[in-house]
């Protein structure tokens, strides 16, 4: 179950990443837990809706959420991929990111929570 979400018939660059459709299906259906590691004033001003906020600067693998596929975003990328190496390296294989990030779920129409 928690890996379907992630599946796709077109292999991605890095299958650690989920593609905008993807996403935006997994996070509108409540199929995945999105993690946002922006810090506490970027997520303050405007998240996409239901999101988790684990800062980077503050950031403990340990206290990913389980039982549910989890994604986590930035503002662009950046800080996800670093929170998703951390992930990795404390043994989350059920973990990906959204490289597109904040910027890429506004500019993919998605709604935001203030």
């Amino acid at each position: 179950m928690l890996s379907s979400i992630f599946s796709s018939s077109v292999p991605a660059a890095d299958p650690r990443t989920i593609g905008d459709g993807e996403f935006a299906d997994a996070a509108n259906n409540g199929n995945c837990l999105v993690v946002d590691v922006r810090e506490t004033h970027e997520f303050a001003a405007g998240h996409i809706p239901g999101a988790l906020n684990l800062p980077l600067s503050t950031f403990d693998p340990l206290e990913l959420p389980t039982g549910k596929a989890v994604v986590l975003v930035c503002q662009s990328g950046r800080r996800s991929l670093n929170a998703l190496n951390q992930a990795q390296a404390a043994g989350r294989n059920d973990v990906r990111h959204y490289q597109g990030g904040f910027n890429g779920w506004r500019t993919l129409g998605g709604d935001v929570e203030v």
